[in-house]
């Protein structure tokens, strides 16, 4: 028997049989948070017609769900840290089948905004703990980097086929069954956790930083509502800018408190290495590029095609195949090649997907209308693996929770941005006919080339030796620089 195997069982690490069934397990919490963004997208025209909402209402039907996740995943992942991170994920399983089970009960659109906010809740303590569980669980450099792989490839999967699933829900059983399908799911996962899924905290427990977690929520917040409001208030609304106000100072106050506090909620030294700023800055433009073209494309198929909702979801197979097949290869190649050529590949997709899709109109041929959606499957299907890879690059094992609640802070805030802006974007256009629609969805379209650009020159720019070396000197302020969770990238020689 080899030794570092004699080692490991030493120190009570579980065998590979039981740390698949963790990765398992976490993949299954991953699939139906992210799935609950992009499922709920298909059945918004079917919630519109039986609760009678607006446009707003929609935007606040996905928005309640994502705005709570960005803003308490911080909060969620320093606690697991801190407490015990499969006890949080047990609760978060628990609250989120209770907030599902209540969405699918909602008699209105005001109690299905809370409802998904209740949901978003226990979002938060599965999304980043799901994470730092299998950082900490696989301890082997190569296998953890194929786990995460594995991991990110997952929510990208999920985002994908959540329309085609949630079309055929909405047609053969109501739109009320794209939340019950989450219960049954959860209430296995619960089970599993407490038989399978190792009990883990950080080596350094963190504190609560409640003036941070307020701040989190009044920038969040005041900016999203200040974006979805707008179009009926308008930017001059001395509300509006009352808004726009509050965020400014809730960001001054972030980076003025949390720098002098020695556990602050959001770990601002993180952001001195220079892939890990730039996963959270990639995560936030992918998710808002691909989160509008979700909200958009579903109306458009749905009220402007004329297709049922089912049709419209199987219109996003093209989408959901790339994504199975693409992320496996891509997880792999980050764990032999970096990050660089993937990210590379997937800011040319979303660049090329909204370009494409500026010349959809109301009458456009099909084979042209999904030709476009292969774009974006090539986008999500590449874009997943290597932001999680980057990161966590070189992160200490003590700080996986809080680099991995980041992470996802970022995809969140991006998805909640990306539906804010886009519904704004296209408003009420659609009350004034489909070609005023399709007119209105080209100034989402430029957005979302505009980020694809963007996450091409920044993919470029985290993978340089220059990056390398800052998440290194980064990585030397936490537990004296020993490599962890993140230590997954290749090495500069590997990066052409």
């Amino acid at each position: 028997m080899r030794l570092s195997t004699v080692r490991k069982r030493a120190m009570g690490e579980p065998d590979r049989r039981r740390r698949s069934l963790v990765l398992a397990i976490c993949c299954a919490s991953i699939v139906v948070v992210v799935m609950d963004i992009s499922i709920v997208n298909v059945a918004l025209p079917a919630i519109r017609t039986d609760l009678d909402a607006s446009m707003s209402g929609l935007q606040w039907t996905v928005d309640a769900y994502t705005l709570v996740l960005a803003s308490f995943l911080v909060a969620a992942g320093s606690t697991a840290d801190r407490v015990g991170r499969r006890r949080i994920f047990q609760i978060g399983l628990a609250t989120f089948g209770v907030g599902s089970l209540l969405c699918g009960l909602a008699p209105s659109i005001g109690w299905l905004v809370a409802a998904r906010a209740l949901q978003g809740l226990g979002g938060t303590m599965l999304n980043p703990v799901a994470m730092a569980i299998v950082a900490t669980t696989f301890s082997d450099r190569a296998e953890r980097a194929r786990a995460i792989g594995v991991f990110g490839s997952m929510a990208g999967i999920a985002l994908a086929l959540g329309p085609i699933l949630g079309g055929a829900l909405v047609d053969g059983f109501g739109w009320h069954s794209v939340f019950w399908v989450n219960v049954p799911i959860v209430a296995v996962a619960i089970v599993c956790t407490a038989l399978f899924v190792p009990e883990s905290r950080a080596v350094r427990p963190r504190r609560l930083d409640s003036v941070g977690q307020i701040l989190v929520v009044l920038l969040l917040s005041s900016v999203v509502y200040a974006i979805i409001e707008s179009r009926s208030l308008g930017w001059t609304s001395p509300i509006i800018r009352g808004l726009l106000v509050v965020a400014v100072l809730s960001a001054l106050g972030i980076i003025g408190y949390e720098l002098r506090r020695e556990d602050p909620l959001l770990e601002l030294r993180l952001f001195r290495s220079v892939p890990f700023s730039a996963a959270i800055l990639m995560a936030l433009w992918a998710l808002c590029g691909f989160s509008a073209f979700l909200f958009v494309t579903t109306q458009y198929l749905q009220d402007v095609r004329g297709l049922s909702a089912l049709t419209a979801g199987l219109c996003m197979v093209p989408v959901g195949a790339f994504v199975v097949v693409i992320s496996p290869l891509t997880g792999r190649l980050v764990g032999t090649r970096g990050p660089r050529l993937p990210l590379a590949v997937a800011g040319s997709a979303l660049a090329m997907g909204g370009g494409a899709s500026l010349w959809i109109g109301p009458s456009t041929p099909w084979p042209g209308v999904l030709a476009s959606f292969l774009l974006f499957g090539i986008f999500l299907g590449t874009v997943n693996p290597p932001i999680t890879n980057t990161a966590v690059s070189g992160m200490p094992v003590s700080m996986a929770g809080v680099a991995a609640s980041l992470a996802s802070v970022g995809r969140q805030t991006g998805t909640t941005l990306g539906i804010a802006i886009s519904g704004t974007i296209v408003g009420s256009s659609l009350s004034r006919g489909k070609a005023a629609y399709t007119a209105a969805e080209h100034g989402v379209w430029w957005t979302v080339l505009v980020l694809g650009v963007g996450i091409i020159v920044l993919g470029l720019l985290s993978t340089s030796r220059w990056a390398l070396a800052s998440a290194v000197s980064a990585a030397a302020r936490f537990d004296g620089g020993e490599p962890g969770a993140g230590d997954v990238l290749a090495p500069p020689e590997r990066l052409n």
